[in-house]
């Protein structure tokens, strides 16, 4: 059903100048509304390259060569601006500092709005609702540069949230985070996708976390879509460490175990404890 669809990406090639190689190339998927999509890959896989013609930055501000079409929310972003993209599609970069320029949280969150040309109330209240969806009110007169690092990537998902996006494509969020300030972006992403119906496309190197939230994850390499299926699927996928990715420790666990002919299974691999926990549970019911 076409209005469900949030993204299509269509036979994608990119290739900046004065290169040999494409950057991507020939990638196919469909994202469906309230999906949470993990896109993986080494450096120079691609995935920052997605990212901008997920936004149209490619190919309106960007220089490169594209081909193939990108579709959000059915506006093709080759025909359609950057500014009335971000009315449907918001972009968070992985460094929260690079992003915010303003001297107050709630001047922060106004400042796209502001630019829109909305009416001061209008402003006010999705001020008002974007820091409490992303849990930061009572902070709106803080310094950006006064917050954690949690707090000023909570900020800047803020401030995308106020424009109301319906598709949200972040790139490597939690890199710079402490094992705290992943968990509070993550939360964050968790109660966007189930209270709000917000597609998310996020790339990632946690991958225990999109294990957990993902419904699929697009694997790249080189440019290339290598797959574009269920976390239990991707993470299967033999070799993965060849490429420089990493499996869940539960999943590389189970790996070894099948290897090792310790453990004789068939099924999907669990890449989550919980589906771990109730795998072994069953297999322990079955050997008695």
């Amino acid at each position: 059903m076409q209005e469900e669809v949030s993204v299509i990406v269509e036979n994608l090639t990119v290739k900046y100048p004065l290169t040999l190689e494409p950057a991507i190339e020939n990638i196919n998927f469909v994202v469906r509304r309230g999906e949470f999509i993990g896109v993986i890959g080494p450096t120079t896989a691609g995935k920052t390259t997605l990212c901008l013609c997920l936004k149209g930055l490619i190919p309106h501000m960007v220089r490169a060569e594209m081909s193939g079409r990108v579709l959000i929310c059915g506006m093709d972003t080759r025909n359609t601006s950057v500014p009335e993209l971000a009315k449907r599609i918001g972009f968070v970069i992985d460094d929260p500092e690079a992003q915010l320029t303003q001297l107050t949280v709630e001047e922060e969150v106004a400042f796209g709005l502001e630019n829109l040309g909305l009416e001061p109330n209008e402003i006010r209240d999705r001020v008002r609702w974007a820091l409490e969806v992303v849990g930061l009110s009572g902070l709106e007169d803080r310094a950006p540069i006064d917050l954690s690092g949690g707090q000023q990537q909570r900020l800047a998902i803020a401030s995308v949230l106020a424009m109301q996006p319906e598709v949200l494509v972040l790139d490597e969020p939690t890199s710079n985070l402490d094992p705290v300030g992943k968990d509070e972006v993550f939360g964050v992403l968790q109660d966007l996708r189930e209270k709000r119906n917000i597609t998310i496309v996020v790339v990632e190197h946690e991958a225990e976390r999109l294990a957990e939230f993902s419904d699929k994850i697009l694997l790249l390499y080189n440019g290339k879509q290598l797959a574009f299926d269920s976390p239990e699927k991707v993470f299967s996928i033999k070799d993965l460490e060849r490429i420089g990715e990493r499996r869940p420790q539960v999943t590389e666990l189970f790996v070894k175990l099948i290897d090792s002919a310790i453990l004789n299974f068939d099924d999907s691999i669990p890449v989550t404890l919980d589906s771990a926990y109730n795998i072994l549970i069953k297999e322990l019911e079955e050997s008695r």
